[in-house]
């Protein structure tokens, strides 16, 4: 790992040397995960617990006609059987959840089919039994009979006038109207335009226009979604689940159960992994109704990894469609993208955040975007780091790259020469702040990678070539709140309400512990639920440790000040006319510890908690430049990745290991994204590789040494210049690879996964 630090002193920070930020320290929850004492969602035990199962559609696209529960609900050990006919229908209205939103009616109609199921998978019952294996047995008597209709499996042929409906009711929002009363597959249209984009492709000397195709591929966490429920007499509704967003999925419950949110608890258990796929409800709300309607007694539900890729938010397949005009000189003169992303079963793809993603980098003039939001016969796409991201980048940087080539130019001189900076429009409206885009790639173009002679391939027949491609994410702020209690004994308690994916734990607790002049050990840090702590937005979108961090520092501004007042009552003068530097404060000549204070707090008032809530504004995105090595097998068509390296702004690198560690997982996945992983369906829409043998993820064998270089260029809209890290790094993998396999072959790549079969297409051999 290199840090490459721009601004060692940044108007926010004062040039001061940081006690705690920038250290390896050792994660507070380390040893109870790796010893097994971390408590995940499958691990909640209540007495008198039941087991929940749910079953699932045959076919990816069916009328209910009728549905028979009355021999499963006969069999002993059955204490609760319900279908979409137990499930009120949910309002029709949006609201934001976690990196993207959500309608109540299609999250209801997701959750249990009414009256058509639109996906293979598709939750039909669920049942409640005193054990798993009964639960099993009561599913295979509830007799359902389907009107099998046709499926529509991909964007183009959904987007087409003649294509079976999913959704009778469904209308295009041309540009934010409704124009049509015309039955669609296609819930939106939007658009981001600004120049002459005629002029500017009139002025050009090279033009580059490619059609891509990417497809469905999923978040690939370990820890299947999991949900507990307890549907007290009282009416009290108590939810344990593995969740990005506890307070998103309370709001959730209440919407679709039709009960207040003052009577639901969401406790956040550990979670193993995430990615934007845990912010949706699906079994939490069935597992609660079960307990209802079992008696009050508690239900357990999870899902078996067949399930998880069946009916679990993957992200979106796409086509996109671009063409990019430049000068001899390398400025790039217009720029025009077509997208269609596929939403799955119920609007709400991507689309919109890749929109803003695709030609990010760069400062354009003449520019539009279109965007389709289209449903198809597929679980509904939720979000999956950096939503459409990965999909919009190996779309622009392939032509990017081919332009370069065309011009004769490097390809990091070309990006340089259109890089956007600070003070730049994006392609969709807004202004950048203190960006280190042209940073990267100067790290990157000086990185010993960029100048090392390409090895020789191992055969005649492999080829090896090397690739360049950026990437840019918006990053996030959000609502955040957090509470601490200051100990005698010269610690504090401290309680924030994200879950702890990457390890927000000490990331927080680090920047309360510099914010207090002590140490990071005496800060003792804990995850609270809905009920124990303030609002927090989930975990997700890069903002825990921006929007977080910012209630950990006010916190600790907090709790300074009411220290000086216990200082004061101490020694009878003004609070204000205390002084503090780091854990010491003082007047004239008395002087006094955090420590050595927090022994006196009975003597000078009692007691001491605190808490703060906080709408955090002034994330910046973050952008990022990698090179990749790739060898190919121009006989298998296989691709191994020979050497990566990864360059990313990160605004501060508050726990360097845990930076480099979401830099790693980034690049791995987005080599899984462009190498080998897809959802495969056959003709009638069943999904055929619903496992994680046939649905190919990398593994250890599969990845390089990735070498991640930390570029520190503070955000002054923070006071430790903390930017988000966890999403830009997956979105130039793709495109980085398709350059390379380009360099080594002489063949662009236009479909992903670029895997055996289409790298063999691609060389015409098969």
């Amino acid at each position: 790992m290199t840090t490459v630090e721009v601004e060692k002193t940044a108007a926010t920070t004062n040039g001061k040397h940081f006690k705690v930020i920038g250290q390896r320290v050792i994660r507070p929850d380390g040893v109870d995960k790796v010893t097994g004492r971390a408590q995940y969602g499958a691990d909640v035990k209540l007495q008198g617990l039941l087991y929940g199962k749910v079953l699932r559609s045959p076919h990816a696209h069916a009328r209910i006609l009728s549905i028979d529960t009355s021999a499963a609900e006969k069999l002993p050990g059955v204490k609760a059987v319900i279908t979409g006919k137990d499930l009120k229908p949910a309002e029709d209205k949006v609201a934001k959840s976690g990196e993207s939103s959500v309608n109540y009616s299609y999250l209801s109609q997701n959750v249990l089919a009414q009256d058509k199921v639109l996906y293979h998978g598709h939750p039909v019952a669920a049942v409640a039994a005193t054990s798993i294996h009964i639960a099993e047995e009561a599913l295979a008597l509830i007799k359902v009979e389907y009107e099998v209709l046709p499926p529509v499996l991909n964007v183009l042929d959904a987007m087409k006038d003649d294509a079976p409906i999913l959704l009778p009711n469904l209308r295009t929002h041309e540009l934010g109207e409704v124009v049509s009363d015309k039955p669609t597959n296609i819930a939106s249209h939007e658009q981001h335009a600004r120049g002459n984009l005629e002029a500017g492709f009139a002025e050009a000397d090279v033009i580059v226009e490619r059609e891509f195709h990417t497809n469905t591929v999923h978040q690939g966490y370990i820890e299947p979604q999991n949900g507990t429920a307890l549907w007290n007499a009282d009416g009290q509704i108590t939810v344990w689940t593995s969740t990005q967003g506890a307070w998103d999925q309370r709001r959730d419950l209440s919407e679709i159960l039709h009960v207040p949110i003052s009577q639901i608890r969401v406790i956040p258990m550990e979670i193993g992994g995430g990615f934007g796929g845990k912010f949706p409800v699906y079994l939490e709300p069935l597992a609660a109704l079960l307990s209802l309607k079992s008696g009050h007694r508690p239900v357990k539900m999870w899902m078996q990894r067949d399930e998880v890729l069946k009916a679990t938010g993957p992200t979106s397949a796409s086509v996109i469609r671009v063409k990019m005009g430049a000068r001899k000189d390398g400025k790039i003169t217009a720029a025009q993208a077509w997208m269609a992303y596929e939403a799955g079963a119920f609007p709400g793809s991507p689309v919109g955040a890749g929109m803003g993603v695709i030609f990010a980098p760069y400062k354009l003039d003449n520019v539009q975007i279109d965007g389709y939001d289209v449903v198809v016969n597929k679980p509904a796409a939720k979000a999956y780091r950096a939503p459409g991201g990965t999909n919009a980048a190996f779309a622009s940087e392939t032509v990017i790259d081919e332009l370069a080539e065309k011009l004769g130019m490097d390809p990091i001189e070309f990006r340089r020469i259109n890089a956007a900076k600070e003070g730049d429009r994006r392609a969709d409206g807004p202004v950048y702040g203190r960006i280190g885009f042209i940073e990267t790639l100067d790290v990157i173009e000086k990185h010993p990678h960029y100048d090392a002679p390409l090895p020789e391939p191992s055969a005649p027949y492999m080829k090896v070539g090397r690739g360049v491609a950026c990437g840019f994410w918006y990053n996030w702020d959000g609502k955040s709140s957090a509470s601490a209690v200051v100990n005698p004994d010269g610690t504090v308690s401290y309680l924030e309400g994200s879950t702890d994916i990457g390890g927000t734990r000490a990331s927080l607790a680090m920047m309360l512990a510099e914010t207090l002049g002590i140490n990071y050990e005496d800060v003792k840090p804990m995850v609270g639920d809905t009920q124990t702590v303030g609002y927090n937005d989930g975990t997700g979108g890069s903002r825990t440790t921006y929007g977080s961090g910012m209630a950990a520092y006010h916190l600790g501004k907090e709790i300074i000040k009411e220290m000086k007042q216990r200082a004061a009552v101490l020694w009878e003068v003004p609070a204000d006319d205390i002084n503090v530097e780091g854990d010491v404060y003082s007047y004239g000549d008395k002087k006094i510890t955090f420590k050595e204070l927090c022994a006196k707090l009975d003597e000078t008032g009692g007691p001491m908690s605190v808490s703060v809530s906080l709408d955090t504004k002034g994330a910046i995105p973050a952008l990022a430049t990698h090179v990749v090595d790739v060898e190919v097998d121009t006989e298998t068509g296989k691709v191994h990745i020979l050497r990566y390296t990864a360059a990313q702004d990160v605004g501060r690198a508050i726990h360097p290991s845990y930076v480099e560690g979401q830099i790693h997982g980034g690049v791995a996945q987005g080599i899984g994204w462009a190498l080998n992983e897809e959802y495969y369906y056959d003709k009638d829409g069943h999904l055929m590789n619903a496992s994680l043998l046939d649905y190919r993820m990398p593994t250890a064998l599969d990845l390089p040494m990735i070498d991640a270089v930390i570029i520190e260029v503070p955000n002054p809209n923070h006071p430790f210049g903390v930017k988000g890290v966890g999403e830009v790094p997956i979105v130039p993998p793709a495109a980085a690879i398709a350059n390379a396999i380009y360099q080594a072959t002489g063949v662009r790549m236009t479909v992903l996964p670029m895997n055996p079969n289409n790298v063999l297409k691609a060389l015409g051999k098969i």
